[in-house]
């Protein structure tokens, strides 16, 4: 709740959901929005998805057996941008002791039957559902673009001088950070 939002509304809200047999119903949700949205981008069937969405489909499958899903929500239906930081530092947390996370979210289809599952009035938005649970296998550093893949100065494509080194904040409170040589 001490995540940054717009204009300090605070309208984030959170349905922590552990109850096995709401879990179980929800999953059954869950991949029924999936595939609504599979059929949306052309996807009929499990064999004709591209491999990038193998994962998620796994994911679809197996919602229902998930430990804990957290659900992102905003009262008043406020926008994401209040509520996307809180998320991640949700996320984040949850990395740290070695819970796995990931953010998804709803095909419009079903929203009237997970506000009614829920309970959740009318102008509470739905932002994102985010399963939690130990996760499967290997569960050690995410591969990511090196800095200087995705980070520029002052123009595109201009190279920032700490891609590449390791920055340390000498003072928390500032944004100035300085390198190491």
């Amino acid at each position: 709740m001490r995540a940054p939002n717009g204009g300090n509304q605070q309208v984030a809200r959170f349905l922590v959901v552990n109850d096995r047999a709401t879990i179980r119903e929800f999953g059954t949700l869950y991949h029924e929005a999936w595939w609504a949205k599979r059929r949306d981008e052309g996807f009929e069937q499990r064999q004709d998805l591209p491999p990038r969405f193998h994962a998620a489909a796994g994911l679809a499958d197996t919602m229902a057996e998930a430990p804990c899903i957290v659900f992102a929500l905003a009262h008043q239906n406020g926008p994401a941008n209040s509520v996307i930081p809180a998320v991640q530092n949700l996320m984040l947390a949850a990395r740290a002791i070695g819970i796995g996370s990931v953010p998804t979210t709803l095909h419009p289809s079903v929203m009237a039957r997970f506000h009614v599952m829920f309970a959740i009035p009318d102008d509470v938005g739905f932002h994102f559902c985010v399963p939690l649970g130990y996760p499967q296998g290997n569960f050690g550093p995410n591969t990511r673009h090196p800095t200087s893949a995705t980070t520029y100065l002052n123009r595109w494509d201009a190279p920032v001088p700490w891609s590449d080194r390791r920055l340390v904040c000498h003072k928390p409170e500032t944004i100035v950070c300085y390198r190491h040589k």
